[in-house]
């Protein structure tokens, strides 16, 4: 016959599916890219259909706990983990896996067993080097994880992830002209990864090398890397250096790219190029310090930083039992940062101490220091609003200088304080023949005028105790001046 089929033709090939049959691999590929998209309506089905074309494998095990993952449900994702790695100890796959889902269930040192026995399994493999490696980097280990980023970059150099993460290690443990020089082998591999572009930037940023990120920045733009990212920290490095014209063109350029980015916008309002807002977005500060947490310390010594110690003698001043060994607390600590607060109380009694914090990198650095009870991942205002407790000693270091108006935090504060109850906070003054209540500076932080702070906070219901100017910090060699405050609730308003 002629259309028959040659005899070998005719046999059926176990490796191929059917003609108008579904191909497991194509499918299994199909799943993968849903998952990794955040498809999660429409994984769900196919993984159920590939299920029931395939047998129970280490890789079917990895797709369902990714796919669980993604659906929130991270207890149920280790325990089909847990049920893989039963049926086949020695998969590498599944290890990664498990690894990912136990950092997403805190568990940072199961994490690290797992990833550990992934690179014994397989000592070659640079995905199982870079994930031991990023989970060290979250354990505050960057000298242990510089090794094994290495060795994953060296494996794969056009890797952007890779390379990102060394960097991070080769910062970490104060090698940041490494950092800028393997990132920008990085960038020669792959000029249009934004992720290498914006590290760069940022470890400049760090240095305070702003003439570096604005060249770094203006490279990537003429690269033709047009991301709202790199053109606000170009307008970030330009305003730092005094350009503030140029800086005005680059926040223009990202609020072009994006428009609803907060981080972006309230920069853009800094540069005065929208009108201004009444305080900081929560999404801004939380990209800010998450990305300064590492180095916020050492920045801070270099500025001969004065706030901590300031407010501790407030608090020994008007809490003179202190001084003689009487407790004290319980302490809220706003915007506690990295718990410098509680480094400077630590040999006073006072406690317990809980601080809330809007940066969870800030957190983990406070975290380390184990000197307060409770910590907190929350905008200060929501947990305020929230928190039931009547506190008797509030401290805000350097928080109310990203409020413009003060009278919803003020308020706020006042409605979780004891009567007799006392706040204590800095704040930066405006200049002196700046008639304005307030006003936005160009680094993104609030000033205020000393009579609007009274007002406010006679507004808000308390009783002033203390007012007065105090040196913050130095920069550029010269003394930055603000307020200190403290503020009681009065007794007798119940």
């Amino acid at each position: 016959m002629r259309n028959a089929l040659p005899a070998e033709a005719s046999r059926a090939d176990p490796a191929r599916p059917a003609i108008g049959q579904p191909d497991p691999a194509h499918l299994a590929r199909r799943l993968r890219e849903m998952i990794a998209a955040g498809r999660v309506h429409a994984a769900r089905p196919l993984l159920g259909a590939l299920r029931r074309m395939a047998p129970a494998s280490a890789e079917m095990s990895d797709m369902e706990a990714r796919l669980l993952l993604r659906e929130g449900r991270i207890p149920e994702a280790l325990a089909e983990l847990d049920a893989g790695l039963a049926r086949e100890n020695g998969s590498v796959v599944l290890r990664l896996s498990r690894a990912d889902a136990r950092m997403q269930a805190h568990d940072v040192a199961g994490a690290a067993a797992d990833a550990a026995d992934a690179v014994i399994l397989a000592p070659d493999n640079a995905q199982a080097k870079a994930v031991l490696g990023a989970i060290l980097l979250e354990m505050n280990r960057p000298a242990d994880a510089r090794p094994c980023l290495r060795e994953a970059v060296a494996a794969e150099p056009r890797n952007g992830a890779f390379v990102r993460a060394y960097a991070i290690a080769l910062e970490r443990t104060n090698d940041a002209d490494a950092a800028s020089t393997i990132l920008d082998v990085g960038i020669g591999h792959a000029p249009g990864d934004v992720g290498l572009r914006t590290a760069a930037i940022m470890v400049a940023m760090r240095q305070r090398d702003f003439t570096r990120a604005a060249d770094l920045a203006e490279a990537a733009r003429c690269d033709g890397v047009a991301d709202a990212c790199v053109f606000g920290l170009r307008g970030h490095a330009l305003s730092s250096l005094g350009r503030h014209e140029e800086a005005g063109s680059a926040y223009a350029e990202a609020l072009k790219l994006a428009p609803e980015d907060p981080y972006v916008r309230h920069l853009v309002i800094a540069a005065g190029l929208l009108p201004e807002a009444s305080r900081a977005p929560s999404a801004y500060l939380e990209t800010v310090f998450d990305g300064y947490a590492e180095r916020f310390e050492a920045h801070l010594i270099s500025l001969h930083y004065r706030v901590p110690g300031l407010l501790r003698a407030a608090l020994l001043e008007h809490c003179p039992a202190l001084a003689h060994g009487a407790p004290a607390g319980p302490l809220l600590d706003l915007g506690c940062g990295t718990g410098l607060m509680a480094v400077v109380l630590s040999d006073l009694n006072v406690g317990p101490l809980t601080g809330v914090d809007l940066s969870d990198r800030m957190l983990g650095e406070a975290r380390a220091k184990a000197l307060y009870g409770t910590l907190v991942h929350a905008d200060l205002e929501a947990f305020l609003a929230q928190n039931a407790i009547a506190w008797p000693l509030v401290l805000a270091a350097d928080v109310f200088c990203y409020f413009g108006v003060l009278d919803e935090a003020l308020a706020a504060v006042h409605a979780r304080l004891q009567p007799g109850g006392m706040l204590m906070f800095t704040l930066e003054e405006t200049d002196p023949d700046d008639d304005r209540p307030w006003r936005l500076g160009r680094q993104g932080r609030f000033a205020h005028g000393m009579a609007y702070v009274r007002d406010a906070a006679a507004r808000a219901g308390f009783a002033i105790r203390a007012a007065r100017r105090e040196v913050l910090r130095s920069e550029a060699g010269a003394d930055v001046t603000g307020m200190l405050f403290v503020l009681e609730r009065v007794r007798h308003d119940g």
